[in-house]
């Protein structure tokens, strides 16, 4: 007895299905990139750490700081959605697989009927299964493809990490040199009506003019007029660092507010050493590098998967059930039906649709590896302008230093002689007026050499370790 069609061509489609390795499209190779040995601006240290990369912010020796990136890791609303788009790329990728896997699937009915004969009832009970032979690797290509997006994911969950940690630094910094110059301000606010009071004794003693009077008021008051803007510039730093700890604005300002008056201890430390790794050590600690690399080997998998689509597809199919007319009869005197189907479909003719479904897929893969090669210079675009600010910010703070004490003590020089009567009163509102604009430099150049090393770290991808992301679930 000849055996049925489908069964004969069995063996051969389970043979062309197992034994198939080979994926039709290109294999992907991760591009080579030229990167520097060195890095041209003057680097602080070249033995970075993996772990004083991942908790930078420590080095700074501020506890405020450390508790509000912490509360910020736990709470942000970015970190929760880049956790989520993980668990959605995890579970496509595991769709993916499935579905190079036998479905199976069961199923049961009761048909009554009416002939001639009378009423009959039928019962029937079986299973169905079906399975796609991945002879081309489309299949393969997709999970691969899947694969890659699951990482690049995981690189984003960590680049939204390194971002959050140095926008919480950097937010904390403005906040601090706005309190700051706030201080410093209403200082030389203070010390200006004290100046406003002698020339006001002055005038009333005939010993000096209403001009000195009406200039020292002015002076005053424009020094009072700096206060409501550098105040607005505090809140609003505070009520970005309630948002980015998942917090309503407002809701910090009695835990960041400072005593007015208070001068010193305001700013984070600055470390006596900065850790700086060579460039190639960077871009791999880049995640943002890295779900670059990753988006590019998925456009790459999705050529091939593009490219199987033009090729044949064979399945396999059938089914096993049981008959009878009676529930007393189904499982002892119940007819057997079987079936068993082996099928290969491919296309004819598509008018091009399939090999512009592939022209589409290699022009995306095209996209993404200009934009690996655009994020590699960026990084180290943003390495090697961090370095010179750190270098160039710590030159202006030295010299800012000298100026503002030579400030101070020329304005207490110039108050003492006017009050004796040995200058006039010019001298005195141009050191008052020096004196301010010193000062509120010097605590801007303080903050702006901790903006440049928070900038730096963030360029060198600091801010996570494989540890972070335990917590969000299976590693790939």
């Amino acid at each position: 007895m000849a055996l049925p069609l489908s069964l004969r061509l069995l063996p051969l489609l389970l043979a062309g299905g197992l034994t198939a390795c080979a994926s039709v499209g290109p294999d992907y190779r991760a591009p080579a990139v030229a990167v520097p040995a060195a890095w041209q601006a003057p680097s602080p240290d070249a033995s970075a750490s993996p772990q004083s990369l991942a908790n930078w912010w420590e080095q700074l020796a501020d506890p405020q700081l450390s508790a509000l990136v912490a509360d910020a890791l736990a709470a942000n609303p970015d970190l929760d959605a880049a956790r989520a788009a993980l668990r959605a790329a995890r579970a496509s990728r595991d769709a993916a697989a499935a579905q190079r896997a036998p479905s199976v699937s069961a199923g049961g009915g009761v048909t009554r009927s009416t002939a001639l004969g009378g009423e009959r009832t039928l019962y029937d009970a079986g299973f169905d299964a079906a399975w796609e032979l991945d002879v081309f690797g489309g299949l393969r290509r997709a999970v691969e493809a899947f694969d890659a997006d699951r990482a690049a994911a995981l690189a984003d969950l960590r680049a939204t990490r390194v971002s959050l940690v140095a926008e919480v630094a950097l937010n904390y910094i403005d906040l601090r040199a706005a309190q700051m110059r706030l201080a410093i301000a209403r200082a030389n606010l203070a010390s200006q009506t004290e100046t406003l009071q002698i020339t006001q004794w002055r005038s009333q003693a005939g010993l000096a003019s209403a001009l000195d009077v009406e200039q020292a008021r002015s002076n005053r008051e424009s020094t009072r007029a700096q206060i409501p803007t550098l105040a607005t510039g505090r809140a609003a730093a505070e009520h970005r660092l309630a948002v980015l700890t998942g917090r309503a604005p407002g809701s910090l300002h009695a835990v960041l507010a400072v005593a007015d008056g208070a001068r010193g201890g305001l700013l984070p430390v600055l470390p006596t050493s900065v850790a700086v790794s060579i460039p190639a050590e960077a871009l791999r600690q880049r995640p943002d590098i890295t779900a670059a690399e990753r988006r590019l080997a998925a456009a790459t998998a999705r050529v091939g998967q593009a490219e199987a689509a033009r090729y044949p597809a064979f399945s396999l199919s059938g089914s096993i059930g049981l008959q009878a007319l009676g529930l007393s009869t189904f499982t002892g005197g119940g007819q057997v039906a079987r079936s068993l189907a082996a099928s290969v479909s491919g296309p004819v003719f598509d008018a091009g649709r399939l090999r512009a479904q592939v022209e589409v897929q290699d022009a995306l893969r095209e996209q993404q590896l200009a934009a690996y090669r655009k994020a590699v210079l960026g990084a180290l675009e943003d390495v090697q302008n961090a370095l010179v600010a750190l270098s160039d910010t710590r030159l202006r703070e030295q010299a800012l230093t000298g100026a503002a004490d030579a400030a101070r003590n020329a304005a207490l020089y110039a108050r003492h002689r006017y009050a004796s009567g040995l200058i006039d009163f010019q001298t005195v509102l141009s050191t008052e007026r020096s004196l301010l604009t010193l000062e509120d430099s010097l605590a801007s150049a303080e903050a702006a050499r901790l903006t440049a090393l928070v900038q730096l770290y963030k360029a060198l991808g600091g801010g996570w370790s494989p540890a972070d992301t335990a917590t969000s679930g299976p590693q790939p």
